[in-house]
């Protein structure tokens, strides 16, 4: 992984065992040692304070104390260093999966998050994801692509927002929660319906994309409509995107659908970063039995067969949607609760899998769809 600009200013007996030791701590989520992973970019040394400069390509703000205090521990070893002071930042680096198509202004990477049928939590997991990678320290944007049911909106709370176009060219988006959103669903009245065929809802959703105003964002979450056909063939071949989140619940027919949405992506050579396992299971609220409503392990097994990551198994819980339909999504409801966490893991995965697919280039599924 390339790294960010390097200023080294300590003498050569100390240098080798700082980098050894830094190279020694293995980032959890790029599996490679801090040097290794092009993360440390400063080190000086003042009197016995060591100075560290530490540049992450994906978001976890919320790991940073942690890390600076296993890092000083681990430096603590040597004679030549009393304390650590360490800076760290977030630099994610500009990645699309299709060379052949213009990157969008302002944005770094676009992540769809897609599954192949209805009813499995898609639009709540991209708007917690998004909210979660703001937590993490990145700049957010969202675009609602269900044409037909556009909800970000109301998971927002931002229903009676309007688009303004300052220079008759360009829209503003709409502002909640720390993120910016998109949505035919802010053009239109709230009981209105997009009667359109394909070809005009896929022109609909590239004016959405190309016509916003979107202001510097490391990530923009498409929230894609559910199954393949022509408005995910059009974001898959004539938008930037970086990779791809697939989401599914663990009962046969939701997976049996989600193995679609993999296949079209792969068909399309953009990298499919993991899977997320809606509903995976319940607990009761008196008893603290766990159960699995719609079966288990189906989302695991998927990603085993496919080769990619499992990022995460979220419960089946009343609060989840209680929070969207209020338009507080859970990660901001609840910050500090067992399903914000979970999001926040995803998050810093899905963050990470993108920066290895800038290493590698593409994730590529080799399985047939017979198989």
């Amino acid at each position: 992984m390339s790294s960010a600009s390097q200023h080294y200013r300590l003498s050569d007996d100390l240098l080798g065992p700082v980098l050894a030791i830094l190279d020694a701590y293995q980032d959890p989520y790029l599996a490679q040692g801090l040097v290794s992973a092009g993360c440390v970019n400063k080190l000086d040394i003042e009197g016995k304070r060591l100075l560290l400069g530490l540049v992450y390509p994906y978001p976890c703000m919320t790991q940073y104390r942690d890390t600076v205090m296993d890092i000083t521990k681990k430096l603590a070893v040597l004679d030549a260093i009393d304390e650590v002071e360490c800076e760290i930042d977030f630099q994610p680096a500009a990645i699309s999966a299709i060379g052949a198509v213009e990157p969008l202004a302002n944005v770094k990477q676009v992540i769809a998050v897609a599954s192949g049928k209805g009813g499995v939590g898609k639009s709540t997991t991209a708007v917690n994801l998004a909210l979660a990678l703001v937590a993490e320290g990145a700049k957010v944007g969202i675009l609602d692509a269900d044409i037909y049911g556009p909800s970000i909106p109301l998971m927002l709370g931002v229903s009676d927002f309007k688009p303004e176009s300052p220079d008759g060219k360009m829209m503003t988006a709409a502002k909640a929660h720390g993120i910016v959103a998109q949505s035919i669903g802010f053009m239109l009245g709230q009981e209105e319906a997009a009667v359109w065929r394909g070809p005009m809802a896929a022109g609909a959703l590239a004016q959405l994309l190309n016509e916003t105003q979107w202001p510097e964002l490391d990530y923009l979450i498409i929230d894609m409509p559910p199954g393949t056909g022509d408005i995910q063939l059009t974001l898959s071949q004539k938008v930037p995107v970086t990779g791809a989140i697939i989401v599914t619940t663990p009962q046969d027919i939701a997976l049996a659908d989600a193995k679609k949405g993999i296949n079209m992506f792969q068909k399309v050579n953009i990298p499919v970063l993991g899977i997320v396992e809606n509903m995976s299971f319940h607990v009761c609220s008196e008893c603290g039995h766990k159960e699995h409503p719609f079966g288990s392990h189906g989302g695991s097994k998927m990603a085993e067969r496919y080769h990619v990551p499992l990022l995460g198994e979220l419960p089946l819980k009343l609060n989840i949607r209680e929070d969207v339909d209020k338009g507080v999504p859970t990660v901001v409801a609840d910050p500090d609760c067992e399903v914000s966490a979970i999001y926040r893991e995803i998050a810093r995965k899905v963050g990470a899998q993108l920066a290895l697919t800038k290493v590698t280039s593409s994730l590529s599924i080799s399985i047939s769809e017979d198989e």
